[in-house]
């Protein structure tokens, strides 16, 4: 199974090295020197990574074969796809590949069926699960712990516990002139 793990940004100084948009947990493990990874578009790879670094909260990686910032900055906006084992499983118990997560069915936990799990929107705050509903609307799910509080592999669920306004209209508006309406 391929994976993203990360796309190539800009060029970084004059050497070949570029800044990645890392797109996956284990970067220590995915993007290491050495790595062989596919491309997407497919006629910029493959490229197997000869260095690594941080640099300023970013992370920096050189690719054999490209020397020079004219090469670097051709492969801007690239994916980088790795070969993952589709029954490898994340080394922390509740992380979740996107694969084992898509398709899930959303329940809440009185029961009542959600829909699909379609999509895993990644944002820089926090991901979200992109669910599909029966009548083909999509619902936003923040995959936190307060919300999302069971992911069943086996049963594939994902049980959410929704607050007002979440999956429905019931949100419940306070306002302080209503308060001051019953004085």
């Amino acid at each position: 199974m391929q994976l993203v793990v990360a796309r190539i940004g800009r060029a970084h100084g004059i050497k070949g090295e570029v800044t990645v948009e890392v797109r996956t947990d284990e970067p220590e493990l995915r993007l290491a020197p050495g790595a062989v990874l596919a491309t997407d578009p497919a006629s910029a790879g493959p490229l197997t990574i000869e260095t690594g670094r941080v640099h300023s909260g970013r992370l920096l990686l050189r690719f054999e074969g490209v020397r020079d910032r004219t090469a670097a900055e051709a492969l801007r906006n690239t994916l980088l796809i790795a070969e993952v084992d589709p029954d490898e499983l994340p080394e922390e118990e509740d992380e979740y590949y996107d694969h084992q997560l898509i398709d899930l069915d959303v329940v809440t936990e009185d029961g009542e069926t959600v829909g699909r799990i379609t999509e895993i929107s990644h944002l820089p705050t926090q991901d979200l699960f992109v669910v599909e509903r029966a009548d083909g609307s999509e619902v936003f799910v923040p995959f936190v712990s307060q919300i999302v509080t069971e992911i069943d592999l086996e049963e594939q669920r994902a049980v959410i516990d929704p607050p007002p306004g979440l999956i429905d209209d019931r949100a419940e508006i306070a306002s302080s002139r209503d308060e001051d309406a019953d004085v």
